[in-house]
């Protein structure tokens, strides 16, 4: 059965993709319980532990869990008709990656139903279980000390998407062991000091994080965000195991529009149409127009261009957005 999903799946060119029975993820309850206790838990997690570990609290007939790995790592030079440049996560460069996995899920499932039968529940970085777990179990990589899923062939740049379904699935995948060595590039590159340990990341001072909250960021972490308006790839960027992977072929991810940053002055002026018509597509949009603008106001203060700017920075002064209050 699993050679025919395999199968399946290459021919929808999905070329990473892993398999796992629907056993409880018990290795990570005491690590997801001492998280909460640290108040290190997000707002964007599920509450329930229970529900990050156990596939049958979704899926009660579940019986196996299907993994897949999307490579996300296209070149690009940023636009250099861009005079004030704000930058963007790789992960936020093309097409929102919800739209292209769940896609590439639906029709793996849809495949699957006709073929074997069975039910299933597709899940792009969507659903309580852990993913990068689950990926870590299927052997499609292994965890970094930057606490991010590298596999061997693409590197880290992989958005991870998961099915859970009703056929009996096991798999004999090994999980690959750390190939990280005696390497601290990671650690020691992270802005904020978010990586606190091999593998132990406090969220609450990484830089992709600060730029989705919409809680008060600090100001000594405002100054260490620099210019990034979504997300942050510093940890990925310098990583060895980044360099001479495989570039991933889905055109879908290339920044066709945005060109790999953000016009940080056009941000601020245009109008709710044009930034859907640029913007609205991409994957660091899910939290709205208002967050990105609010980190574009961080990037200003730390580049020293108030000036150049004060005219876009008084039209925002006064449509009084309780959001940019603290950092206009």
């Amino acid at each position: 059965m699993i050679k025919t999903i395999s199968d399946i799946a290459k021919g929808l060119d999905i070329d990473i993709v892993g398999f796992a029975g629907n056993e409880v993820l018990s290795g990570l309850q005491g690590v997801l319980e001492s998280r909460i206790s640290k108040g290190l838990a997000t707002e964007f997690e599920p509450k329930s532990v229970k529900d990050r570990i156990d596939p049958t609290m979704t899926l009660r007939e579940c019986k196996g869990i299907i993994t897949i790995a999307v490579p996300y790592n296209t070149a690009c030079e940023t636009s250099s008709r861009v005079t004030i440049k704000g930058s963007l996560s790789r992960s936020s460069w093309g097409l929102d990656y919800h739209i292209v996995v769940k896609k590439l899920l639906k029709e793996l499932s849809g495949r699957l139903e006709s073929v074997l039968g069975g039910s299933y529940l597709t899940f792009a970085d969507t659903g309580p279980l852990v993913d990068r777990e689950l990926a870590y179990r299927s052997g499609l990589g292994y965890y970094g000390k930057n606490c991010c899923i590298i596999n061997p062939i693409y590197g880290s740049y992989v958005f991870i998407g998961y099915i859970l379904t009703s056929l009996e699935l096991s798999s004999d995948a090994i999980p690959i062991e750390s190939q990280c060595g005696d390497c601290r590039l990671c650690l020691d590159a992270c802005p904020t000091g978010a990586l606190e340990a091999p593998g132990v990341l406090n969220p609450h001072k990484c830089i992709s994080y600060l730029t989705q909250t919409k809680e008060y960021i600090p100001e000594e972490l405002q100054k260490r965000m620099g210019v990034k308006i979504y997300g942050c790839d510093t940890c990925q960027a310098v990583c060895p195991k980044n360099k001479g992977v495989r570039s991933s072929r889905y055109k879908e991810f290339q920044p066709l529009k945005t060109g790999g940053c953000v016009d940080i002055k056009e941000l601020l002026e245009m109008s709710k149409r044009d930034y859907t018509d640029k913007y609205g597509d991409m994957a660091g949009n899910w939290r709205g127009r208002s967050v990105l603008i609010r980190n574009a106001l961080i990037a200003i203060k730390n580049m020293g261009i108030e000036s150049e700017l004060e005219d876009q920075l008084e039209n925002l002064r006064k449509r009084e957005v309780e959001l940019w209050k603290p950092y206009l």
